[in-house]
């Protein structure tokens, strides 16, 4: 007892101080029973109050506490001072085995981050903080191969040999995602999170043999529910999904049809799909995947065509929109319009001189185009163009604002998304409730598939 009316007189500010060592004991007893009867009594009020601030400097292994605040941050990038009063929790993604190959090379790597929160009466903020000591958004860039006089893409992970030694680092992006369960559909999500829908695990039929034979997900770790009404929301910071447009890519996880279908299918059976995408018909793919309605030209696209060589030999793939003597990390849809920044690549040499209308790109004459560094210490030459053209995301897919800042040691994300959204497809979480929400947060760190996951979060709204 004596330690809460401590607790609670320095929460309230409240000081006080005797210096007097010359009063009697029993005026001293008077006195000080007559000081903790005080306290009691003001602690009580304060600690009776519906407005109660939670103690922002705890932090926990699982739970993050959304701050009530009446001041919204500015997304930005830039840390505010409000944020000082929410809780920072810190976490560690980790990359699973996920036992079929997918993340060899990176199993075990950590990622740790710190992740804040808070919400007013119309939308939730968060801030995310990744350590990092290498900027990676250009993803798979183009390089040119100088044994080979050919263009090629760098791969988006690290490569091995048969002995398993590393020949080459990845050239994939720094990203991260946020998985939800929207309206609690998904029974798993609540003691599973991320890994209620990762079926890297299961094993399937494979139908393109004659007779079918089982085989584990080699290929790849898709997300699907399990049930027709189980849908996830699922966040992407992704640098080639709206990241460059100051908008996190929104996303949604289904069933794909259901266990009939993803039993055959196995790694494609992929339940991921973007915002307002819905199943068009009852008509389906092989083996009878559903075919969901077209998403219009948005978030990216890939920047390659193929060309033959001199116009008349081998066929060769090579960009298709480049900026000269550019060092950018993005090749921006509107950059392609008329006016813009790109050209059109149009011709290719044998000895990989790229033609343009006004000119053209020799890559023989300097390092600025081509694969450099050790197998250890991979990198590209400044000019190597980037790999996809970027638009920005729209509609139900572009609720989530979002700016990302990369300060040289680590990256900042901050950003922000309405309590409630507009949509009526059941694809977005909603917090409007202010219940309490388990997500999993998950970082990628210069890879395409491979990632940290931490599972079992929990969202906590301060009331």
């Amino acid at each position: 007892m004596i330690l809460n009316i401590i607790a609670g007189v320095k929460w309230c500010n409240i000081y006080i101080t005797n210096n007097s060592y010359h009063h009697k004991y029993f005026n001293m007893k008077i006195y000080s029973i007559a000081i903790l009867s005080i306290l009691l009594a003001v602690v009580f009020l304060n600690c009776t109050k519906k407005d109660q601030v939670v103690a922002v400097t705890t932090t926990n292994t699982t739970d993050l506490v959304a701050y009530k605040t009446s001041s919204a941050p500015v997304i930005d990038g830039t840390i505010d001072a409000i944020w000082d009063n929410a809780q920072k929790l810190a976490i560690t993604p980790t990359v699973p085995d996920a036992g079929n190959g997918l993340f060899a090379g990176y199993i075990g790597q950590k990622f740790p981050a710190t992740l804040r929160s808070m919400y007013d009466g119309t939308s939730i903020y968060f801030l995310a903080e990744v350590p990092d000591d290498q900027k990676n958004i250009k993803s798979s860039p183009w390089y040119f191969n100088t044994t080979t006089k050919l263009w090629a893409q760098e791969p988006t992970a690290k490569t091995f040999d048969a002995n398993g030694v590393l020949t080459r680092e990845g050239f994939g992006e720094d990203k991260f995602a946020m998985l939800w369960n929207v309206d609690n559909s998904t029974p798993k999500f609540s003691t599973q999170t991320c890994y209620a829908s990762c079926h890297v695990f299961t094993p399937y039929l494979d139908y393109s043999v004659t007779p079918a034979v089982l085989k584990s997900n080699a290929a790849s770790g898709n997300h699907y529910t399990n049930g027709a009404d189980e849908k996830i929301d699922m966040w992407w910071g992704h640098p080639n999904r709206g990241f460059a447009f100051n908008k996190m890519d929104d996303n949604y996880q289904d069933w794909a049809g259901g266990p009939a279908i993803t039993n055959l299918t196995g790694g494609n059976g992929n339940g991921r799909h973007f915002d307002d995408l819905v199943v068009s018909s009852t008509s389906a793919t092989w083996p009878f995947r559903p075919v969901y309605t077209a998403d219009a030209t948005q978030g990216s696209i890939s920047n390659r065509q193929s060309l033959k060589l001199n116009g008349t030999g081998t066929t060769v793939t090579v960009p298709l929109w480049v900026i000269p003597n550019s060092t950018d990390d993005f090749i921006k849809a509107s950059d392609t319009l008329a006016g813009g920044a790109a050209v059109k690549i149009t011709a290719i040499s044998s000895d990989g001189v790229l033609t343009f209308a006004d000119g053209t790109i020799d890559p023989n004459i300097s390092t600025d185009y081509q694969r450099l560094g050790s197998s250890a210490n991979s990198e590209v030459g400044a000019k190597c163009f980037p790999g996809n053209i970027v638009a920005p995301v729209n509609n139900g897919r572009a609720d989530i604002d979002m700016v990302a800042i990369y300060t040289g040691t680590g990256w900042i994300y901050e950003y922000k998304r309405l309590l409630k959204t507009n949509d009526v497809l059941k694809q977005d979480i909603d917090f409007s409730s202010l219940e309490d929400q388990p997500f999993g947060f998950a970082i990628w760190d210069k890879s395409n598939y491979q990632h940290g996951i931490q599972p079992n979060l929990m969202l906590k709204f301060q009331k």
